[in-house]
C-alpha cells in the first residue's frame, strides 16, 4: 500500500495528497514536513491511543509556549502532558481544555485573530481537546495553530520571513511527532505488501 492510498482512505486534504505523491508509507512518515498532518493521520489510525497523542500534541503546542499570555493556556499544555503520562484522568483534562478554550476566545476577542498569543492559546486548547476526545482535526490543529503562532510573530516582517517561521515550526512539530508517536503500519494495516 502506498501512502496516497492511506491518505485517500481517510479523506486527506489535497495538499497532503499532492505532497505524498508515490511515496511509500514509511517514506511519507519519515519525511513529512508537517506535524499537523502527522497528528491527523495518527488519530485516524489509532483513535484509542489518546495518551500517546496527548504527549505529542502537548509538545507541539509547547513550541509556542513562550507566546502564551494566559496561564490557562500554559496549564492546559501541562495538563495534556500529565494526562499523556497517566498522572491525571480524562475528566480532569477536559476541565483544562475548557479553560484553555475560554483563554483562546478571550485572546481572539482582545486582539486581532492573527495575533501570535491567540494562535498560541488555540494550540494549547487544541492539544488538550484532541487528547480528551481523540479528535483528528483538533489534533492536527494543535500543530497548525503552533505554526500560525510562529507565523504571526513575524507578520510585521516580509511575507517570506513569516512563511519560513511557519514552515520551520511545522517541521519542528513533525519531528516531535516522529519522536513521540509510534506507528506500526504493517500490523495496523494488515497488508503484507506495505513497502516497509
Amino acid at each position: 500500500m502506498k501512502a496516497i492510498d492511506l491518505i485517500k482512505k481517510y479523506d486527506g486534504c489535497s495538499k497532503a495528497r499532492k505532497w505524498v505523491g508515490d511515496k511509500t508509507i514509511e517514506e511519507a512518515w519519515d519525511t513529512c514536513p508537517r506535524g499537523d498532518w502527522m497528528l491527523w493521520i495518527y488519530v485516524k489510525m489509532y483513535p484509542e491511543n489518546k495518551r500517546q497523542l496527548a504527549v505529542a500534541a502537548a509538545h507541539c503546542a509547547n513550541t509556542v509556549r513562550h507566546l502564551m499570555t494566559d496561564k490557562r493556556s500554559i496549564d492546559a499544555i501541562n495538563a495534556t502532558l500529565n494526562y499523556g503520562c497517566g498522572l491525571i484522568d480524562k475528566e480532569a483534562l477536559k476541565i483544562y481544555a475548557r479553560a484553555a478554550s475560554a483563554a483562546a476566545d478571550d485572546a481572539v476577542n482582545a486582539a486581532d485573530a492573527a495575533d501570535a498569543a491567540s494562535y498560541a492559546s488555540y494550540a494549547s486548547y487544541a492539544a488538550s481537546y484532541a487528547a480528551s476526545y481523540a479528535d483528528s482535526y483538533a489534533a492536527s490543529y494543535a500543530a497548525d495553530a503552533a505554526a500560525n503562532a510562529a507565523d504571526a510573530i513575524d507578520a510585521a516582517n516580509a511575507a517570506n520571513v513569516a512563511n519560513v517561521a511557519k514552515k520551520n515550526n511545522l517541521l519542528e512539530t513533525a519531528n516531535i511527532c516522529r519522536k513521540y508517536l509510534t506507528i506500526d503500519f504493517k500490523s495496523k494495516l494488515g497488508d503484507k505488501n506495505v513497502n516497509l
